[in-house]
């Protein structure tokens, strides 16, 4: 079966007017579109760059530029025009009317990909629970997309059902699924107990989408997970037992990528898979260095951590793919950014022994009662160090002064210890 071919539309708009907030580059939201289309599978035959200071209501770009979209769906013959931006129902039903072919937005592009990796029943469950919750406020007057829906990016998961659906019975699967999904939950929160009861540890890998998560997993613990060069490789979760240098057993587990602007609603409808981290102790964040956008990726993994509270939880930062880059002071500017944290390859193995032992280290620290500290801003030394042997808690800016909670090693470093102020 041939690949559909797409016609790609990338549009800046102002922050304030975005659903999503603030947009990368334009450039660099194209590039990642690309790749999520990529990865679903369909052939990338022209792209549509345009900048816009807030979206039409009815069609979110003018006419002139609907045009040009049409006119590139005759030339290149293309099946499916897919926006960068989540839009309206109403939106997608103008645009398709006006270009003369099927439109999604990144959202439906984004569930395509998670129905296409989905494994497990839970995967499965929760994939079909978000597209129909996705379909839904889009039946109002589609009875021809209902007709035509069934095959092709954008309809897979709950895939020929959707023929002869309407918004009730869609009402009742999304109740039904809801329940399944509740009784599944239940038996990965009794896996979760029983994994406690053994007091191991859970180190929980989390990162952007293709950061290597599951082939560090693979390396570190013979594990067999799939691993490849595409995004959302990895959609159900995975728990390997980690054996460290110290002799000390954790749990390591393997959760879905994240992603730059993953619609709020696709965190709601994951947050089952995504318990494996809240639940751990320490997050290994694992940083694709060699990416043009690192420094980006990592504020939105960030981001996708506070909206699941896990702000708090005690990080160490896995900068990897660093085989692929010759700039080692660029490594290095990275790694004081992220302390604690260490340089590695996952591919090649490089740093994986002084990872285990980082990762050993801040389980340690989890036994030592956090202290405050109060630290000038003109020292950066003492800052830094703290970040480099500690674990920061929280911290507070204002008035010329750094407040930090933070577990500290003991004996504590001579330089850090005076500006510890009570514990």
């Amino acid at each position: 079966m041939s690949a559909e071919r797409a016609v790609l539309i990338t549009v800046q708009l102002d922050p304030r007017f975005a659903r999503d907030g603030a947009s990368w580059p334009i450039e660099d939201e194209a590039r990642e579109l690309a790749e999520l289309v990529t990865s679903s599978g369909c052939r990338v035959v022209a792209e549509v760059s345009a900048r816009r200071h807030q979206p039409i209501a009815g069609t979110f770009l003018g006419g002139g530029k609907l045009e040009e979209i049409a006119a590139l769906v005759v030339q290149h013959q293309g099946q499916v025009v897919i926006f960068n931006h989540e839009l309206s129902p109403a939106q997608q039903r103008n645009i398709e009317e006006a270009v003369r072919a099927k439109t999604i937005d990144r959202t439906q592009l984004i569930l395509d990909i998670f129905a296409q990796r989905a494994r497990s029943q839970e995967g499965k469950v929760q994939v079909e629970l978000a597209q129909l919750r996705y379909l839904l406020p889009r039946l109002t007057g589609k009875g021809v997309m209902l007709s035509r829906l069934g095959g092709g990016i954008g309809t897979r998961g709950p895939g020929e059902q959707k023929l002869e659906v309407d918004r009730r019975r869609i009402r009742a699967r999304i109740t039904r699924l809801g329940r399944e999904l509740d009784k599944l939950g239940e038996r990965r929160q009794a896996t979760r107990s029983r994994r406690r009861e053994t007091e191991l540890p859970v180190v929980a890998l989390v990162g952007y989408t293709n950061a290597g998560k599951t082939t560090l997993l693979n390396k570190l613990t013979g594990a067999e997970g799939t691993a490849q060069n595409q995004l959302f490789t990895t959609l159900d979760p995975l728990a390997r037992r980690l054996h460290l240098s110290t002799g000390e057993i954790v749990i390591l587990t393997d959760t879905v990528g994240f992603l730059h602007h993953l619609p709020h609603h696709l965190i709601e409808a994951f947050k089952a898979t995504l318990e494996e981290a809240r639940d751990a102790d320490i997050l290994l964040h694992v940083l694709d260095v060699s990416h043009p956008l690192a420094l980006e990726h990592a504020e939105a993994v960030e981001a996708v951590l506070r909206q699941l509270g896990l702000q708090e939880k005690p990080v160490v930062t896995a900068l990897n793919k660093s085989d692929r880059i010759e700039e080692t002071s660029r490594l290095e500017v990275i790694k004081r950014a992220y302390e604690p944290a260490c340089i590695i390859s996952a591919r090649t193995g490089q740093g994986l022994p002084q990872l285990c032992e980082l990762i050993s280290r801040q389980l340690d620290l989890l036994l030592v009662p956090p202290v405050r500290l109060r630290i000038p801003v003109d020292r950066s030394d003492v800052l830094a160090a703290t970040y480099q042997n500690g674990q920061v808690l929280s911290r507070r800016d204002a008035n010329g002064v750094t407040e930090l909670l933070a577990r500290l090693p003991e004996p504590c470093p001579s330089l850090i210890s005076s500006y510890v102020v009570d514990s």
